[in-house]
């Protein structure tokens, strides 16, 4: 049914009151999603305007991908609550018991939860993740450090081949650098999270043994809590801990199960895609890396490809129009932030060629419920990134950039594989993980992996996949 209302600028425009589910959605989560969304997203664009139904594997769901639209819901944190309690079709017994995104939604964690117990729960998490956000702080500093020293071990590994080869710089490097920064933060002992960073892999890629990681691996995060309490140390279990006192063990473990998927899924992305605009662009977008803007490189990729694609559903809290259509209460809203840059109404006004990209974009979301990690995962891919630019004197593309291998979720869009020819520099000043300096090393000099248990490192799970993946040089 379609009838007149106001807009906002008190125009009169045509909405579609029609159910969500009487609409027939299309499904989403096609073949020419995994390849082409951009093309999926203007399709929808061109026959339902901002807001579109769609069919998420077999469930009704409204995609946003207007711009305004997408603020309009991100900055209502009251209008539209996320929280699976507030999903109509789910508490009327329409979702499927064995729906595949169901797992990844019942972890209920800050990212997900709604309610009144949402808001002490996010005070936590910014008052825990603080001490490494603030630069002033010494444990941002020793985070800062940390990051390029397992930067340079991993970039060290990879040199094992040779000075010169071919490598995957997505699974030898852009995945495994935030898992093992997520590991620092949590405070792991000894090798002992390298293990639960391989199960972290295994739940990401959502194969046939994701189920038992994901137990695994929820296991050793509740241990790991265990431990925390009995000794609390400067890593952000024992921050959120002291922040929420009245976390349960369980709770706590889908905390740290969040920040585990998240900062590596995420900034392994952006790091990936960040390598791919420089080495696929420009020379002048390569040496505005040596003057030190490496962020706006990372902003410009965000605009054009962001890792974080769809956020996790949101739900209208009583009947609202939003586009064309009117949102009845209790309906999932997935806004899309690929789509919302996209938006013509917002990407005519970012100029291309600037040097100095725009702020305005959504990667890590808006409003209230924005990415509390959004400052430690720009941080950890901005140092990635630049250490990858000046450990390597040479560094291109094995594939044409058209032929790269990209994955899509209803999540996330990245790479698969990040093919590479690259040169080693002939010297390079490592830092510690003391943050001091070692001197450069000469030509016939064997560069040992920066690391505070060497071989404790060689013998983990972690280590033995990432030495296995070693191809040789050509």
């Amino acid at each position: 049914m379609v009838r007149e209302t106001q807009s906002g600028e008190g125009v009169s425009v045509e909405l579609n009151d029609t159910g969500l589910e009487a609409l027939s959605p299309e499904p989403l989560l096609t073949r020419d999603y995994e390849t082409r969304p951009s093309l999926v997203y203007e399709r929808l664009r061109q026959r339902h305007g901002a807001v579109a139904p769609v069919d998420l594997l077999g469930v009704p769901a409204w995609l946003v991908l207007g711009y305004r639209e997408a603020l309009q819901v991100l900055q209502d944190d009251d209008g539209w609550p996320k929280g699976l309690e507030n999903w109509r079709a789910r508490t009327e017994g329409r979702v499927p018991a064995d729906w595949p995104l169901g797992p990844s939604l019942e972890v209920n964690h800050v990212l997900i939860q709604g309610g009144p117990g949402h808001r002490t729960l996010r005070t936590a998490w910014d008052l825990a993740l603080r001490p490494f956000q603030d630069p002033r702080n010494p444990q941002a500093k020793r985070l800062k450090t940390a990051v390029t020293a397992y930067a340079d071990e991993l970039i060290t590994l990879m040199g094992q081949a040779g000075g010169t080869g071919l490598a995957d710089l997505s699974a030898q490097f852009s995945r495994p650098l935030p898992l093992m920064v997520a590991s620092h933060l949590l405070g792991f002992p000894g090798s002992q999270g390298d293990d639960a960073l391989m199960d972290m892999w295994r739940v990401l890629d959502a194969g046939p043994d994701a189920g038992p990681a994901l137990e695994r691996l929820l296991g050793a995060l509740a241990e790991l809590g265990r431990l925390k309490l009995k000794e609390p140390g400067e890593d952000f279990p024992s921050y959120l801990l002291a922040a929420h006192p009245d976390l349960s063990l369980d709770e706590l473990a889908r905390e740290l199960f969040m920040l585990l998927g998240m900062t590596s899924d995420h900034v392994g992305i952006l790091i990936s895609n960040t390598v791919v605009e420089v080495l696929s662009g420009e020379d002048s977008v390569r040496a505005s890396l040596s003057a030190g803007m490496v962020r706006e490189a990372m902003n410009r990729v965000v605009m054009r490809k962001p890792p974080l694609v769809n956020f996790v559903p949101r739900f209208a809290a009583e009947d609202t129009p939003l586009g064309n259509y009117l949102i009845r209460a209790g309906d999932p809203v997935w806004v899309s932030a690929a789509a919302a840059h996209a938006d013509p109404l917002f990407a005519d006004h970012v100029a291309p060629g600037t040097t100095v990209s725009t702020r305005a974009h959504l990667s890590w979301g808006a409003g209230p419920r924005q990415c509390p990690a959004r400052e430690l995962a720009s941080t950890v891919a901005a140092v990635g990134v630049g250490r990858l630019f000046e450990r390597f004197s040479d560094l291109d593309l094995a594939l044409p950039v058209d032929q790269l291998p990209w994955r899509s979720s209803p999540f996330m869009r990245g790479l698969r594989s990040l093919p590479v020819r690259y040169e080693l520099a002939p010297t390079s000043e490592r830092p510690r993980a003391d943050g001091a300096a070692e001197e450069p090393m000469g030509a016939g000099d064997v560069e040992e992996p920066v690391t505070p248990d060497p071989s404790a490192r060689q013998r983990s799970s972690l280590w033995r996949y990432l030495t296995g993946l070693i191809r040789p040089g050509r």
